[in-house]
């Protein structure tokens, strides 16, 4: 481990104040600091980042929300943005047999929301999303997933490797787990270098890649592969009456206890172990709360502003959940009151 990564996970952190019990949000307290520095690897300089969900991994682009336009990236790239994460089912637009060829009017589609990104100066974040037969049988489909690598790593191989980064599978779960994860991940690496050598490539762990997935997170041996994880906690909160869990989280749940705060620091912690032990600096690339439920506006921008700025107080970066259609930062044509304001990201470095 160098010193300079050292110094970083040395960083003090101090948890906000708990909230009132009227449920008032806490204020923000912890002081974002400048990019951790691996001792080993590379990391991403993802910088202030959002994620377009409920795009282009729905089962088709608009069922779940608007479809993206050529015009969000200028808005987003004003609003202080540096990065966007693409979730993209690539999945659903494939052949089911070999050579399992992607649909070349939905690849089209893609190439174009990459250059859209690209074109307002942004960075993005390309991966494969909502793959739900490799996670119930990876065994039997680990050739195909393999195969809509090749063909994306190709279609993208002229990108600059700074600016487009892939994203091998987002959020392994179920069948899929450490056990196997490197059974099916590792093919797919192999065909995305054949044609992108030195690109950054993310991986994430199993159970949805949360933070309990780093200590055993079985990493490819590459050079520019580069760990994730996913943060909703505390989970009671950002998932309230999402009907989409089972059982829905009852509504009513507020942002800030000291039990919140808690919860946060002990995730700092498991990042900053995984940091000393492995040299290796992670980023987070969803963390979000839904505005479900009946949420206080001001508590959605609390919570953002915590969890952002904890991360970035030790040296870590990551990426909110969502733009525009799931647990949403903007809304018609405006971005939602002191949203943008809060999200925090790493200082530069001195």
């Amino acid at each position: 481990m160098t010193r300079k990564l050292a110094a970083a996970l040395a960083i003090a952190f101090t948890p906000g104040a708990a909230a009132s019990a009227q449920g008032v949000p806490a204020a923000r307290t912890y002081v974002p600091a400048a990019p951790a520095r691996p001792a080993t690897g590379i990391s991403l300089p993802v910088g202030k980042c959002v994620n377009m969900g409920n795009h282009l991994e729905a089962p088709r682009e608009g069922a779940w929300g608007r479809a993206i336009a050529d015009t969000d990236f200028a808005v987003i790239k004003a609003a202080g943005f540096q990065t966007i994460r693409l979730p993209v089912r690539w999945s659903a637009h494939a052949q089911a047999s070999s050579p399992y060829t992607i649909d070349s009017a939905f690849l089209a589609r893609v190439r174009h929301v990459v250059a859209g990104a690209r074109g307002a100066g942004l960075n993005v974040i390309l991966n494969l999303h909502h793959y739900d037969a490799l996670y119930a049988d990876p065994a039997a489909h680990r050739a195909r997933f393999a195969a809509l690598w090749a063909q994306i790593a190709a279609a993208f191989a002229e990108e600059p490797d700074g600016a487009l980064w892939f994203e091998l599978l987002n959020e392994p779960m179920g069948a899929l787990t450490h056990a196997n994860l490197p059974s099916v991940l590792n093919p797919a690496l192999a065909e995305v270098r054949k044609t992108n050598p030195t690109r950054p490539v993310i991986v994430g762990g199993e159970n949805w890649s949360g933070v309990d997935s780093l200590p055993t997170l079985p990493l490819p041996d590459d050079p520019y592969v580069v760990p994730t994880i996913h943060s909703y906690d505390p989970f009671a909160f950002t998932h309230q009456g999402a009907t989409w869990v089972t059982p829905t989280p009852p509504t009513g749940r507020h942002f800030g206890s000291p039990a919140d705060y808690a919860e946060i620091d002990a995730n700092l912690r498991k990042i900053r172990d995984f940091m000393t032990r492995t040299g290796r600096v992670p980023f987070v690339g969803e963390y979000g709360a839904t505005d479900r439920g009946g949420i206080p506006p001001a508590e959605r921008v609390a919570y953002y502003g915590a969890v952002s700025s904890a991360y970035a107080s030790i040296g870590v970066q990551s990426c909110a959940w969502a733009y525009a259609n799931a647990f949403p930062l903007r809304q018609g044509n405006r971005w939602l009151p002191g949203m943008v304001e809060a999200i925090a990201t790493t200082v530069p470095a001195r």
